[in-house]
Parts: C-alpha cells; structure tokens; sequence
C-alpha cells in the first residue's frame, strides 16, 4: 500500500517519520533482519469509497506487481513464498519469506473467481472484510454495518472456494455473526490475523471467548495486535496478556502475532518496527510462557496453518 501510494522502498532502512511511529514505516528489510524475522505477511489493501465500488482488483494486482518488482532487485534476501515447506527452505538458505494477503472481499469485486485469480498470484489468506461491507459479509465496525446480519449466500460460497483452493479465510474485521458463520462451515483453519481479545481487554474491535474457541476448533490461529488502543496499555506486558489468554482458553495451538505494522495504527512503543521482536521474546519467557510456547507463537502455530 505504502509504496503504491508513496513510492516506499522496501529495500532501504527507514526510521517512522512520525511522532510515536504513528501510522506507517515500520517495515522494510534491514529492519526485518535486525529483528531476526524469517518471514512477514504483507497485507494487499484496498479501499472503497462506497459499497458496490469496482475497480478493487486492479489495485490488489498493481500492488503484487510492485513486490514483485522489489523481490527481482533482492532475490538472495527477500523471496516470495506460499507454504510451509518453502518457508523453510528461506530459513535454511538465510532469506527471508515474503507472504500475502488481502484485506476485505470487496478487493474481488464480486466476481468469485477472482479469489482463483490472486491465489495463482500468490495470495495466501483472504479477509472477508476490512472497514466496508461487500457481497460476503458485514464489517464488525464501518460503513455498511449490520450487528445482527451474519455471511451471505455468496459468503458461504466464497470460504468454501477460498478452502478448495488452500486460501485461509481471515475473520479480522468482522462482525460476530459472520464470524461465527464463517467458523461454523469451515473445514479447514481459519485465521484472525490481527485483533486484540476482549476476556484481557474490552474494545469494540477485540473478540470474545466463544470466537476464540470457535476458531480453535477449526484448528486456527489468532494473531495478537501491536496496537495499545485494542491492547488496553502500551509496552509488553498488555499485549503479553492478551496470548496468555488466547492460550489459556484455546490451549498453545492457537496464539500468535499480528503486529499491524504499517496499517494506519500507532504501534506499542517497544514494538515501533520489527526490531523490538528479540525484547519481545525474551519477554514472552520472562513471562513464563515456556520456550515451546513462545517458539509456537512466533513462528511454528503459522507454520502448521499454512500446511494445512
């Protein structure tokens, strides 16, 4: 999104510009490797001014060509991959792994076949929603809300191609009837991959106990924010509670991370860009969570999802 809008690049060091690391420049690929990471999603976004906007796709497209254009310039550094296995060839052969995904169906512009379009460009998860609703569902919060409507028709139809096709539907944004749907006939993990939970604080944006262990029995992950407003406090120790409460209702399978780097939030300070993950795991096992629980967390519960 960054570098479409703004001519980001990835390639070179940055510092956030703004106060508080406010809004964006958290990533790029010193960064990523000063902070030890062997992989990141980039999520593929964009943003309808009104509901049954088109045109969604085109921009999901221009925005793969542009990593794409990045990874030729750095090949033995940075590499597209889509599953587990490739993953793991990045770890052995010191490069890191670049995934994708998209927030929010509207980016398919009603044409079901589209998601086949995207998976064949790499796309590896599938929001049902971001801020606006669309032909699948309603967004927990945003323009074209319903509180009470769940997925429709073409949602159904739509987690069942995105599953035939090894998509991972992403429940982030959406509202708690759809969600619940969504788990109810899935057959495969789905994933929430940036939220805070509600049993550590309470925010309209965060998810409750049931969603949790609805996601868990379809042997899904839920990706913990980086973002104080859903955390209920800066620094480590809100964002340590909320996985610790993920494990504690839905067991170590379940929890991970979903910084929302670069999406628009103010992230918690120690947590600025990825350089603060090393603090962060050595505050995970300061918090007694185990080095197999803390492993699971940062890397291995996505591993297992995207074998899936």
């Amino acid at each position: 999104m960054w570098s479409r809008w703004l001519g980001y690049d990835l390639c070179r060091r940055h510092e956030p510009p703004l106060w508080r690391a406010a809004f964006g420049g958290h990533v790029d690929l010193p960064r990523l490797r000063d902070g030890g990471m062997g992989a990141q999603f980039f999520s593929l976004v964009s943003i309808p001014l009104a509901r049954g906007m088109r045109g969604m796709a085109r921009v999901v497209f221009e925005q793969i060509d542009i990593l794409d254009a990045t990874l030729t310039r750095v090949p033995s550094e940075l590499r597209h991959v889509r599953t587990a296995a490739e993953l793991e060839a990045c770890r052995r052969e010191g490069v890191l792994g670049a995934l994708l995904g998209i927030e929010g169906a509207h980016a398919l512009d009603g044409d079901i076949d589209n998601i086949e379009r995207f998976a064949r460009r790499g796309v590896r998860y599938l929001g049902l929603v971001h801020f606006t609703a669309n032909e699948a569902a309603y967004p927990d919060h945003g323009l074209g809300r319903r509180a009470q409507a769940g997925l429709t028709r073409w949602g159904f139809d739509l987690v069942r191609r995105c599953e035939a096709i090894d998509v991972l539907v992403d429940l982030a944004h959406l509202n708690r009837p759809g969600f619940m749907d969504a788990c109810s006939v899935a057959t495969k993990p789905v994933i929430v991959s940036h939220t805070g939970v509600t049993g550590a604080f309470a925010h309209w944006r965060n998810i409750d106990d049931a969603q949790l262990r609805a996601v868990a029995e379809t042997g899904g992950i839920v990706g913990v924010v980086f973002f104080p407003m859903y955390l209920g406090g800066d620094g480590f120790e809100p964002l340590i509670k909320h996985l610790k409460h993920v494990v504690n209702v839905c067991g170590e399978d379940t929890a991970a991370l979903g910084s929302d780097w670069d999406g628009l939030i103010v992230p918690s300070a120690p947590l600025r860009d990825p350089r603060g993950i090393p603090r962060l795991t050595q505050a995970l096992l300061d918090a007694g969570l185990g080095e197999r629980v803390v492993a699971k967390i940062l890397r291995t519960n996505v591993l297992r999802v995207l074998q899936s």
